[in-house]
């Protein structure tokens, strides 16, 4: 027969392997449970950063550009202005480009005004500013204002006048 003493470690032996045995299983437990709340928690993140980034993509793709329409507004303007005591003459074709039929139908229902407020800016130039294509530029820029305010005056929303056009251009 064994000793008392004997037992007793066959017994700490058999407690000490289930102890162990408990205790890894525990510690695998909680590997497991911080590994699945870090998987988790990055998914997560994962979808609430990229899933944001996406549905605002798709209603971009959504909106439909309608296409541009054309306003030209004829007859073409003339002008004259004194350059080095000579009189000039400067003709323009003006073409508008919007997509919204509610401007269109503003811009010509008002073409008196915007060609009233065209000619003030035309004929208020000078030979060497309009000779230069950044003088140009600046005068394209000040009649697509002067008719974005027509625009906004008369109820309509003046960034839906996206852009004027110079289609003909003479100096002499």
């Amino acid at each position: 027969m064994a000793t008392e003493a004997e037992e007793l470690e066959g017994v700490e032996g058999e407690e000490g392997a289930e102890g162990a045995a408990k205790g890894g299983s525990k510690k695998g437990l909680i590997i497991a449970i911080v590994a699945l709340l870090v998987l988790g928690g990055g998914g997560f993140a994962g979808w609430k950063m990229f899933g944001g980034k996406h549905d605002a993509a798709d209603k971009k793709e959504e909106v439909v550009k309608l296409p541009p329409r054309y306003i030209n507004l004829d007859p073409p303007f003339v002008v004259n202005f004194e350059a080095e005591a000579m009189v000039r003459f400067l003709q323009v074709t003006v073409g508008v480009m919007t997509r919204d039929l509610e401007i269109e139908k503003i811009i010509k229902d008002n073409d008196p005004r915007v060609r009233n407020d065209l000619l003030m800016i035309l004929g208020n130039q000078s030979y060497a500013t309009v000779a230069a294509s950044e003088g140009k530029e600046t005068l394209r820029k000040n009649c697509l204002e002067a008719i974005r305010a027509v625009v906004k005056d008369m109820g309509g929303d003046p960034k839906k006048v996206e852009a004027l056009y110079f289609t003909s251009f003479v100096m002499q």
